[in-house]
C-alpha cells in the first residue's frame, strides 16, 4: 500500500497512537500546536452538532465540561474556551486538583475569562451537554472512588454526553469497562480509529462514533504501522472496490463463478433455501445447489435458475452422499455447511481435497472441529490444503474449533486462530472480524442487532460463496472478497431495517433487499 494510504481505514491501538504523535512532536510540531488545532476542531462540530440538534432552543444550550489531570483534560478546556468565546454558557468541574503543566495552563486561562468553575458535580445538573474530558486513550487503571461515583451520577442525568477521543474508563485496545465508564451519547475520535471503539465490549458506551481528523501526516503512520497496517476497517468504497464489478460487455455465466453449495437436511430445510438466496443476490453465474433428494423440488421452486442436485439422504433426512456424477472439481467455490446436521463426516473429508477456495460454515464447522487432524488448527494447517480454506463461527462455534485461544477479546482471538491454522477465520459478533494468517485483521464497524435472528448467517455464507466464485474464477484476491460479504450483508441488514424496524429483519427479509444495496452505486 503507498503512503497515500486512506486514514480512515487505519485501526490503531494505544500504544501505536502513542508512537505516531512522538514522532509529530520530534518533528518540531509542538504539543501546545497540536491540543489547539484539535480542540478547535471538536469545538466546531459541536457548534455544528448543536445547530442540527437544537435547532429550536431560543438560548444556546449549557454545556457541563469535565476536565480531567491530562491532555484530554487540556482538549475539554480549550473546547470549553472557544464555545465561551461563541456565546455558550459553560460550567467547568475538575474533580482532581493535579495537572499536567499544559492541562494547568489552559485551566488558569479558563479563570481569567471567567468561565466559571463549579465546585461539585451536582451544580452541572442545569446543562443541556456534558462533555467528557477526563481521561483519553492508553488509559489502563480502573476507575474507582470520587471519580466513579461522579461517572455513575452523570450516566444517570438526562442530558446529552459527549466524550473526547474515547469515553472515560473504556480500555483503548480491548473495549473493557475498567470499574465504570462514561456513557456517551456521541464519541469523537481523534486522529485515528482506536481498536477499543470496534470492540464488543464497548457498543453500548460509545454512542455514534465520528472520527475527527486533525492531518496526521501517512509518512508518520507509515512509519509506525508499516505500508500496510494490520487492523483496519470496512468503509463502502474499500467494500465495493473489491467486488468484481464492472463486469465486461461480452462474458457469460461460466466467466462469473460457478459455485456449490452443500446444504440442508430435512431438519433444516430452511437454512438451504436462505444460503441459496444470499448466493442469489451476489450475482454469481451459476448456482449449484446439492441437498437431500426431499429437499429438491422446494429449492427448485424457490432458486429456479440454480442447478439442484438431488443426494441421497439418511433415513432422518440428511445427505448420506453426494451423487456418483458429481464432479468437485468444476466448481470456483465450495460452501458446506448450513443446515446440513453432522450425520456424514464424508462429505468434509471430500471437499477437503478439493483445489478450490471453500467456505466452511455451521455444521461444516462442527465436521471440523470433530475431525481426527485438525487439533485446533495446530496439527495440521489448513488440512494441508493449498487453496484458501474459509471459515466463519460465531462464538460458541470458535470456541469448539480453538479450544487452546486464551484471548477473551475477538479481534485478537480471531488472528491467533488465523496463524495457527491457515485459515481465513470471519468471527461473528456485534462487529464481524476477519483475520488473515499473515496477521492482518479486518472489522466491520456497521452493523445492527438486527441481525441476532435464526437464518441470517446462513445468508451471509450464500452471499460470500457467491463472491468467493466471483473473484476466484477471475483471479481475484479472497479475502477483500469476503470483507465485501460481510459489509454488503449488514448493509442489507440497516437497509431493511429502516423499512421494517429492528425487530423485523428476517432472514428472508434480508436476502430479498441485498441485491438493493448497491443500487445506483456501481
Amino acid at each position: 500500500m503507498p503512503v497515500e494510504l486512506d486514514l480512515d481505514l487505519v485501526i490503531v491501538s494505544a500504544a501505536e497512537m502513542s508512537a505516531i504523535e512522538t514522532r509529530l512532536f520530534e518533528a518540531g510540531f509542538p504539543v501546545a500546536a497540536l491540543m489547539e488545532k484539535v480542540a478547535g476542531r471538536i469545538a466546531r462540530w459541536i457548534q455544528h452538532w448543536l445547530s442540527q440538534r437544537l435547532p429550536q432552543t431560543p438560548n444556546p444550550p449549557h454545556l457541563g465540561v469535565l476536565v480531567g489531570p491530562g491532555h484530554n483534560g487540556g482538549d475539554a478546556l480549550v473546547v470549553a474556551r472557544e464555545l465561551w468565546f461563541q456565546g455558550y454558557p459553560v460550567s467547568i468541574y475538575r474533580p482532581l486538583e493535579k495537572a499536567k503543566p499544559l492541562t494547568q495552563a489552559h485551566f488558569d486561562y479558563a479563570q481569567s475569562l471567567g468561565i466559571p468553575v463549579v465546585e461539585t458535580w451536582q451544580e452541572l445538573q442545569g446543562c443541556q451537554v456534558i462533555l467528557d474530558g477526563l481521561f483519553g486513550f492508553g488509559q489502563t487503571r480502573p476507575i474507582a472512588g470520587k471519580l466513579a461515583d461522579l461517572i455513575t451520577w452523570v450516566n444517570q442525568q438526562p442530558q446529552q454526553r459527549l466524550s473526547i477521543d474515547i469515553p472515560s474508563g473504556i480500555h483503548t485496545d480491548t473495549g473493557e469497562v475498567l470499574g465504570v465508564a462514561f456513557h456517551a451519547d456521541v464519541t469523537l475520535c481523534l486522529g485515528l480509529w482506536k481498536r477499543g471503539l470496534f470492540q464488543d465490549a464497548a457498543l453500548d458506551i460509545l454512542g455514534e462514533v465520528q472520527r475527527l481528523d486533525f492531518d496526521i501526516p501517512r509518512a508518520d503512520v507509515v512509519a509506525v504501522l508499516g505500508k500496510s497496517p494490520k487492523w483496519q476497517r470496512i468503509t463502502p468504497d474499500s467494500a465495493r472496490k473489491a467486488l468484481p464489478l464492472p463486469r465486461p460487455r461480452s462474458t457469460h455465466k461460466y466467466r462469473q463463478g460457478q459455485l456449490l453449495l452443500i446444504a440442508g437436511s430435512r431438519q433444516y430445510a430452511g437454512a438451504a433455501s436462505l444460503a441459496a438466496l444470499g448466493a442469489r443476490a451476489s450475482g454469481v453465474g451459476m448456482v449449484t445447489l446439492a441437498v437431500p433428494e426431499s429437499l429438491q423440488p422446494l429449492l427448485n421452486q424457490q432458486v429456479p435458475e440454480a442447478l439442484v442436485l438431488a443426494c441421497p439422504e439418511t433415513p432422518e433426512g440428511a445427505i448420506a452422499d453426494l451423487p456418483s456424477d458429481c464432479d468437485l472439481n468444476r466448481y470456483d467455490t465450495i460452501a458446506l455447511g448450513p443446515g446440513l446436521t453432522q450425520q456424514t463426516p464424508a462429505l468434509l473429508e471430500a471437499v477437503l481435497q478439493v483445489d478450490a477456495p471453500l467456505i466452511l460454515d455451521a455444521d461444516g464447522l462442527n465436521l471440523l472441529a470433530a475431525h481426527a487432524d485438525w487439533n485446533g488448527g495446530n496439527a495440521n494447517p489448513t488440512l494441508g490444503r493449498s487453496s484458501p480454506l474459509i471459515l466463519t463461527p460465531h462464538p460458541g462455534e470458535f470456541r469448539r474449533l480453538f479450544p487452546q485461544l486464551s484471548s477473551p477479546h475477538p479481534g485478537e482471538a480471531a488472528q491467533q486462530a488465523a496463524q495457527q491454522s491457515g485459515a481465513l477465520v470471519v468471527l461473528k459478533g456485534a462487529r464481524v472480524v476477519i483475520a488473515s494468517p499473515d496477521g492482518s485483521l479486518t472489522i466491520n464497524p456497521e452493523s445492527t442487532p438486527a441481525l441476532a435472528r435464526g437464518g441470517s448467517g446462513d445468508v451471509l455464507t450464500g452471499l460470500m460463496v457467491g463472491l468467493v466464485a466471483l473473484g476466484a474464477c477471475q483471479e481475484r484476491a479472497i479475502a477483500p472478497l469476503v470483507s465485501s460479504a460481510v459489509w454488503w450483508h449488514a448493509q442489507g441488514a440497516l437497509q431493511a431495517q429502516q423499512q421494517r424496524s429492528v425487530l423485523g429483519v428476517d432472514a428472508w427479509t434480508l436476502s430479498q433487499t441485498l441485491p438493493f444495496v448497491l443500487k445506483g452505486q456501481i
